[in-house]
C-alpha cells in the first residue's frame, strides 16, 4: 500500500488536497510501484526559487522539483516501506504555464506531479524535447488517467480554453 502526503508551505493547503494525493496514488498503482511514502509539497515561487538557488544553483522559479531520496526503513508491522523523496510545486508557476500552453490547471497540476513521480521512480530526461522517452510517458500516462481530476471544476477551467 503506497501513502502521500501532501503539504503546503506559504499558502494555505488547498481543499483540493485529497484530490491530488489520490491522484499521486492512481500514478504510483499504474506504474507498478508499493509501498512508497511520497512526499508532495505545494508553494509559491518565493520558496521553489530558494530551492532551485539552493539545489541546483538556478536563481529562478520552476514549476517542479523532485528530491530523490530512495531509501527504505521499515514500518509499525517490521515491513519494508520506500522513501522515494520529495516532489515540490510551485502553484503559481502551474498557472503560468497553463496559460502560456493553452491548457487546463488541473492537467498541468497532473502532469507536474506525474513528472515528479517519474523523476523519482529513477528516470530523467536531457531536453524538453518531447520525443524524450521520459516525456513520452509523462504524456503517455496523462493521456490514459484523463478522466481524473484534481481541481474542483471552476478551477480545473482556469487558464485553459474554458
Amino acid at each position: 500500500m503506497n501513502r502521500v502526503d501532501v503539504g503546503a508551505e506559504g499558502l494555505e493547503p488547498p481543499s483540493w488536497s485529497g484530490a491530488l494525493e489520490s491522484f499521486a496514488l492512481r500514478v504510483l498503482d499504474f506504474i507498478g510501484r508499493d509501498n512508497w511514502d511520497l512526499s508532495v509539497l505545494l508553494c509559491g515561487n518565493e520558496k521553489i526559487k530558494a530551492l532551485n538557488i539552493q539545489y541546483r544553483g538556478r536563481n529562478e522559479a520552476t514549476d517542479v522539483l523532485s528530491f530523490e531520496l530512495g531509501a527504505e526503513t521499515a514500518d509499525e508491522e517490521g515491513g519494508a516501506r520506500y522513501l522515494p523523496g520529495d516532489i515540490v510545486i510551485s502553484l503559481e508557476t502551474l498557472r503560468e504555464n497553463a496559460r502560456r500552453f493553452e491548457t487546463s490547471e488541473d492537467e498541468e497540476l497532473r502532469r507536474l506531479l506525474i513528472h515528479g513521480i517519474l523523476h523519482l521512480d529513477g528516470m530523467d530526461h536531457a531536453s524538453n524535447d518531447e520525443n524524450e522517452p521520459m516525456l513520452k510517458l509523462q504524456e503517455n500516462l496523462l493521456e490514459r488517467l484523463k478522466g481524473e481530476c484534481v481541481l474542483p471544476l471552476e478551477e480545473a477551467r482556469a487558464g485553459g480554453e474554458g
